[in-house]
């Protein structure tokens, strides 16, 4: 057999090659970032996918009551494919991973009693963000999960410049400062457990009224039979200790926030 008989193969097996390269290239890039808000050193994870060219939609992620751990990146990671550039910051400072319920349950009320100071260190995540080389800062989006949820709508109080938040089983959803609400720019999406005794009726109906007041572009969505904490597998699945994960209210926040996004921002 001639060499020229092989020239189909050789380059068959070249374009394989090829594909396979560019296939490895095509991944989810994740980091560590270290950053400052005032004097606290704060340790957040960026995730983005490499393959997608320019600049993108960014979506900010905030964090539960225990920190930036597996759950938190995870969410991040979702997003980045689909397509976005996504950040969770820390709100707590780097090292800091309480455990709950006790540990977590008193870090968080340092911040849930201080907004201020909550607002500030979303603020500093979000500037991260907006700083990222593949942020398209004009198309900025923020989520948040259990505390996380409060902390993104203490985002949208300070007047920052988001397109639209959603708070998965977020707790507190009002503010002890609710003339604030008159400064949120973008839209707002609340996805709520319907059974959740964290966050009581009298505590949804105080973010209702708060969101009219305001005349917020706002929705709200609960979850029948789904308490506090539904989006996280650890939760475990008893409803009777008030949080447990439930895979059905899980699925549908998470595409009740895609439609959110598309709405926000149709392709």
């Amino acid at each position: 057999m001639s060499y020229r008989n092989y020239k189909p193969i050789t380059l068959c097996a070249a374009l394989i090659l090829v594909g396979a390269a560019s296939a490895a290239s095509a991944e989810i890039k994740t980091q560590t970032i270290e950053y400052k808000q005032g004097d606290t050193v704060l340790e957040g994870f960026l995730a983005y996918d490499d393959a997608v060219q320019g600049k993108r939609p960014a979506v900010l992620v905030v964090h539960t009551w225990t920190g930036v751990g597996d759950f938190v990146r995870e969410r991040t990671t979702q997003l980045a494919k689909m397509g976005y550039v996504a950040f969770a910051p820390d709100i707590y400072g780097k090292g800091v991973q309480p455990k709950p319920p006790v540990e977590s349950s008193r870090e968080m009320k340092k911040y849930t009693d201080n907004r201020p100071l909550l607002r500030a260190r979303v603020l500093a995540g979000l500037d991260v963000l907006r700083a990222n080389p593949r942020a398209d800062t004009g198309k900025m989006l923020a989520i948040g999960f259990c505390f996380g949820g409060t902390g993104v709508l203490e985002l949208a109080r300070s007047g920052a410049d988001v397109l639209g938040i959603v708070s998965f089983h977020g707790g507190p959803l009002s503010s002890p400062t609710p003339e604030d609400d008159k400064n949120i720019k973008g839209r707002v999406l609340a996805l709520h457990g319907a059974d959740d005794p964290n966050v009581p009726a009298p505590e949804v109906a105080a973010f209702e009224k708060e969101m009219r007041d305001a005349k917020v572009d706002w929705q709200l969505v609960a979850y029948g039979n789904t308490v506090h904490a539904f989006t996280d597998p650890a939760a475990g699945n008893d409803n009777s200790k008030g949080a447990a994960y439930n895979e059905k209210a899980d699925k549908r926040s998470w595409i009740a926030m895609q439609d959110f996004f598309r709405e926000i921002l149709p392709k």
